[in-house]
């Protein structure tokens, strides 16, 4: 590694040259991810269980980022704590050991803030990998990580010949008003909260959504009870319109879906998802995706293929057991 150094993140100043080093690395594995520094700014703005200057470490050569790492850390509801990594390495600068090192600073780094959490569960290193990140992956298995769960992208190639699914009764859709967003965040945590992994969101959680939440409200089908005026069930798509514009594409997202536990095995999902599917498709848009557990007990990859989608990626999601050391 002649000529790398490793140092702290030094603030925005850095943006630039990570932007670059983060969309080399992602082409290489083709991802279909894209940054731009105001994506960066924005999310280094919002991390609530991240602190940039301590928990990422940069490889650079002269003025070039040639890969970095990112470690966060949060608890699962059953007492878990998880400490989470982004690695990347740009391709022309892999296999020079430039990626383990990084790796072994950042384990090294979480097993020191783990220390500081004894009284947890359990403790455990976790990275999630998409499909073409084969390096990383042999990375991570090398250095004693296994494949805990996978989770599949799922593609709609068209949003022609939308399956019509009614809405329950005793249900309508009613249009997003600013004071519904408190009901509308509630409700999807709460159904939520028996899903595999559940780690239950803060106030500063919900104050970051309310001011970065998607700007296609109109995009969003919110299902009502009328009886009890709570929201049963929802399906919030969004645009990403930067990513449109780098891959030539016409596509929305339908993502953030739940149902309530009162509502389920009643056609709701089926029903938010046909009518999300047409708002897409009279925005203009010409294909939507999503990203689902590929172990859902909820039968949610049944319901995405009644409703048109197709498995497109075998995104995988790897731990590691973090021991404290006794003297830590």
């Amino acid at each position: 590694m002649k000529g790398v150094t490793f140092r702290a993140f030094a603030g925005p100043s850095d943006f630039e040259a990570m932007v670059a080093c983060a969309n080399a690395s992602f082409a290489a594995d083709q991802s279909e991810i894209t940054r731009t520094v105001e994506d960066m700014a924005r999310d280094y703005s919002s991390f609530t269980a991240c602190i940039p200057e301590r928990d990422v470490r940069i490889a650079q050569v002269g003025d070039e980022i040639v890969g970095y790492v990112r470690g966060w850390h949060w608890a699962q509801a059953d007492g878990l704590h998880l400490y989470g990594q982004l690695g990347l390495v740009a391709p022309q600068w892999r296999r020079q050991g430039i990626g383990g090192a990084l790796q072994d600073w950042l384990e090294a780094h979480q097993r020191e803030i783990a220390a500081t959490h004894r009284d947890a569960t359990g403790h455990a290193h976790q990275s999630f990998v998409n499909q073409g990140e084969t390096a990383r992956a042999a990375l991570l298995v090398k250095a004693g990580y296994h494949a805990e769960r996978f989770f599949f992208t799922m593609v709609r190639p068209t949003l022609d010949a939308v399956p019509a699914f009614q809405l329950p009764p005793g249900l309508e859709i009613r249009p997003v008003q600013p004071e519904h967003l408190q009901k509308i965040w509630d409700a999807h945590i709460r159904a939520f909260q028996t899903h595999w992994g559940f780690s239950a969101p803060s106030e500063a959680d919900y104050q970051i959504w309310l001011k970065t939440r998607a700007q296609h409200s109109q995009l969003w089908q919110i299902a009502w009870d009328t009886r009890s005026d709570e929201v049963a069930g929802q399906v919030r798509a969004f645009v990403d319109e930067t990513y449109n514009q780098l891959h030539g594409r016409k596509r929305g997202w339908t993502e953030f879906i739940s149902v309530g536990e009162p509502w389920r095995r009643r056609g709701l999902a089926r029903a938010l998802i046909s009518r999300s599917l047409h708002a897409q498709k009279a925005m203009g848009l010409q294909d939507t995706g999503l990203g689902v557990d590929g172990q859902n007990l909820d039968g949610a990859n049944r319901v995405y293929e009644d409703c048109g989608f197709v498995v497109t990626k075998r995104n995988g999601l790897y731990r590691k057991p973090l021991e404290i050391s006794a003297r830590a």
